[in-house]
């Protein structure tokens, strides 16, 4: 009884939502992508069963660069498919996967879809990053015989309280996946609470510390990209929420102050808030930009505001920055990836709301790479002592670096485990 319940109140769920969905479509063009949701839609042939592996959206595709290049290497007899929830994450697996993978839109996790879509995969095995926990995409998965990985597994507060209330059917759930890579030995704790078997239950570290080296040659690039004079100032604020940009405008103010010159990149989360984000630069006074219309645009005497407005650029704008602010973190959204600026020896700046990446968090301000700041106030100050003093800016970049580069390895414990758990040598 418990799956059919399950079933039922997603239904519901869907029957809710069905409305919003419709609207954004209409109104925003966002589109349904409906037959692959409930499993339609035949894949290109491929010799035999295919590697299938899940990235919700596109922090978690960029995030699986290295693990797709590890398993390409380690089977390159198998095709290989990556599913996604976002149209940003598959328009990111178009990008950064041509040629190498197949992107197919993970289906609603109705049984009917389900079993479409896993016949038209074939998988040999699937490998899940982070935490997305499916009970009937699981379930089949069982089924057929197919070994089942989560990688880059992590259990924030919010999703963990969640977790626990389906009580039976989660550890029925868990039943059905064979190993669980864990990011830290706190997710890894918390897994085997929601009933997980502790000998399937291994801490490999976070595969973004692993994260591929940019391109040489990469802030050149980048400078040139968006039309910055050789030398100007720039400094980043990455994927801002609602409620923050006011702040990070205000900081804004504040370190033009001390260099005039100053470039804000301001990339908020959802690229559906541009327009939002726009108004508000614009209120302020100031010269707005989307990214799209760089370098032309640029060409101006007063510095402008750079709206993001592009999928899957962020990581690599990092490499101009003088100093980073992450969002989702002065509101309590629980932050996102603060690795990504301190892989590449930029100080970091974010909020108190860090539950999503606490354990990263906590290692940069451990190694005085990164500072917490609580308000527009505490933000201004942070930045215009960065900007004043660029020997503590490199100085807090290279511990960052330091840091995270003490904490390598994740890719390749986690390639182990496949190896050793989902397709051995005696499979193939």
């Amino acid at each position: 009884m418990i799956y059919p319940l399950y079933t039922a109140l997603l239904a519901a769920a869907v029957t809710a939502y069905a409305p919003a969905a419709v609207a954004r479509r209409i109104l925003r063009g966002v589109p349904l992508n409906v037959r692959e949701r409930f499993g339609y839609g035949a894949l290109p042939p491929a010799p035999g069963p295919r590697a299938w592996l899940h990235a919700v959206s596109v922090g978690e595709t960029i995030a699986a660069v290295p693990l797709v290049d590890g398993l390409r290497r380690l089977y390159p007899e198998l095709s290989l498919v990556v599913s996604t929830v976002t149209g940003t994450g598959a328009r990111v697996v178009g990008e950064r996967y041509a040629g190498i993978a197949t992107h197919r839109y993970f289906p609603l996790d109705f049984p009917a879809a389900v079993r479409r879509t896993v016949r038209a995969i074939d998988p040999a095995f699937f490998v899940c990053m982070e935490t997305e926990l499916w009970p009937n995409v699981l379930r089949e998965l069982g089924r057929r015989d197919v070994p089942t990985m989560i990688a880059n597994g992590r259990l924030s507060d919010r999703s963990f309280e969640r977790y626990r209330l389906l009580g039976p059917l989660m550890r029925r759930v868990l039943a059905d996946v064979r190993v669980f890579g864990m990011r830290s030995d706190e997710d890894a704790r918390r897994m085997i609470a929601l009933g997980a078997a502790p000998e399937r239950v291994v801490v490999t570290g976070n595969l973004k510390n692993d994260a591929a080296a940019d391109p040489p040659g990469a802030a050149d690039l980048w400078r040139r990209l968006l039309g910055l004079r050789h030398g100007q100032r720039v400094w980043i604020a990455g994927s801002t929420h609602k409620g923050e940009e006011d702040a990070v405008l205000a900081a804004h103010a504040a370190g033009q102050s001390v260099r005039p010159d100053l470039v804000l990149v301001l990339a908020p989360r959802h690229p559906e808030r541009v327009e939002e984000v726009l108004a508000l630069v614009l209120a302020r006074g100031w010269r707005a930009v989307r990214r799209s219309t760089l370098p032309a645009a640029a060409r101006s005497a007063r510095p402008p505001v750079i709206v993001l407005d592009t999928v899957g650029e962020l990581a690599q704008i990092y490499t101009i920055a003088d100093a980073v602010f992450v969002g989702g973190s002065l509101v309590p959204r629980g932050g996102h990836n603060v690795l990504e600026p301190a892989l590449r020896r930029k100080p970091v700046l974010v909020g108190p709301h860090t539950d999503n990446f606490r354990e990263a968090a906590a290692l940069l301000v451990d190694a005085g790479a990164a500072a917490v700041v609580t308000d527009a106030a505490s933000l201004s100050a942070e930045l215009k002592a960065l900007l004043s003093d660029p020997v503590i800016a490199a100085k807090r970049g290279e511990a960052g670096a330091e840091a995270v580069a003490a904490r390598h390895g994740a890719v390749a414990a986690t390639l182990e485990l496949v190896e050793r758990y989902l397709y051995p040598p005696r499979a193939r």
